[in-house]
């Protein structure tokens, strides 16, 4: 299985003044072109050669591990923007964000404490269990909520699945 990077849904001086375009073009078009040519070099011929991608997170350790959760971690990031987007969750996310987190400035208050108080680099996430109930999770490098049985949001998690194969 080979995988490929996908185009961003947006031009990489979309998002400006918030992310720039040089930020985009060395994380988005480095990083992450780096983290895929990895993965396809360290997944061929292995176990791990078949498997779906968040399969691979599961399961793999490692240098294939810290490939592929970063590789499905950016698209991840960059594939939840949309230029003049934002604001506040609606619908269903938005409900449960209330319900598990008082208001949705409890959910950001404690989201920012989470960035904030993580070392280095690594990742914040909002994520669910199998019961729909929200988390914060952090974790330093290549963490990925899915190695606890976690998952981010069911919408947002699709995006991850843009890694193509």
């Amino acid at each position: 299985m080979t995988y490929t990077q996908p185009e961003l849904p947006y031009a990489t001086d979309a998002l400006e003044p918030v992310i720039s375009k040089e930020t985009i073009e060395y994380h988005y078009g480095k990083h992450e072109k780096a983290y895929i040519d990895n993965l396809n070099r360290l997944i061929k011929g292995s176990q791990f050669e078949d498997m779906e991608l968040e399969e691979v997170i599961r399961n793999a350790k490692g240098p294939l591990f810290n490939n592929a959760s970063q590789a499905w971690n950016h698209i991840f990031y960059f594939f939840t923007f949309a230029p003049n987007s934002g604001g506040e969750p609606s619908g269903e996310l938005r409900k449960a964000i209330d319900r598990d987190f008082g208001s949705f400035e409890d959910f950001k208050k404690a989201f920012e404490d989470a960035g904030a108080g993580l070392f280095g680099s690594g990742w914040v996430w909002l994520s669910s269990d199998e019961n729909g109930k929200l988390f914060i999770t952090q974790g330093s490098n290549a963490d990925n909520p899915m190695t606890t049985g976690l998952t981010p949001p069911a919408r947002f998690r699709r995006m991850g699945a843009c890694l193509l194969h």
